[in-house]
């Protein structure tokens, strides 16, 4: 009987986690929607530009964006876009067209461009304000643990006032 008990337990336990797991997804928007619902609930726009060949992208996506803090924060302060940084599609941004006019594989689509400043560079992560205004771009692989104080950096507005070293310093000092 105490080994159908445990097992019960453990099965249990299991279901619990496995619903906190599905809860933990990102709402991921499109560039377009992202903007678009912009217009009538300001956020900031967390924009993800990653490539389909990029391995350390796809361990961003399996294990930095399946964190669970890391998907509440990108779905309550944020409006979080994957971009595929060589993309065939047309996008529609600030009146102008961006399109990839690339022939060849590995060809950057244009807006990719613009958003890493030229600086093609995968993973990167692009912020714009809630104005649909360009902040800064981060490059690089982020681990849940060092991309949640850059979120809530951006996310409090806090680049407006301090430095990222700054900010971290004194997070560790209230904490």
């Amino acid at each position: 009987m105490k080994k159908l008990t445990l097992l019960i337990s453990i099965l249990s336990f299991c279901f619990i986690l496995n619903g906190f797991a599905q809860e933990a997804k990102v709402k991921w928007y499109t560039f377009e929607e992202a903007v678009e619902l912009n217009k009538t609930e300001k956020r900031k726009i967390f924009i993800d530009v990653y490539t389909d060949w990029c391995g350390w992208c796809k361990k961003m996506e399996a294990s930095t964006f399946a964190n669970p803090i890391i998907a509440n924060i990108l779905n309550t302060e944020y409006y979080a876009v994957r971009f595929d940084a060589e993309t065939k599609d047309t996008i529609s941004f600030k009146g102008k067209q961006f399109i990839n006019v690339g022939g060849k594989s590995r060809s950057p689509h244009q807006l990719a461009v613009a958003l890493l400043q030229g600086k093609m560079s995968y993973p990167s992560v692009a912020y714009l304000n809630e104005e649909n205004q360009f902040i800064t771009t981060v490059p690089g692989y982020y681990s849940p643990e060092r991309l949640e104080p850059v979120l809530n950096f951006f996310a409090e507005d806090a680049f407006l006032r301090q430095s990222f070293q700054d900010y971290v310093s004194q997070q560790k000092t209230t904490n």
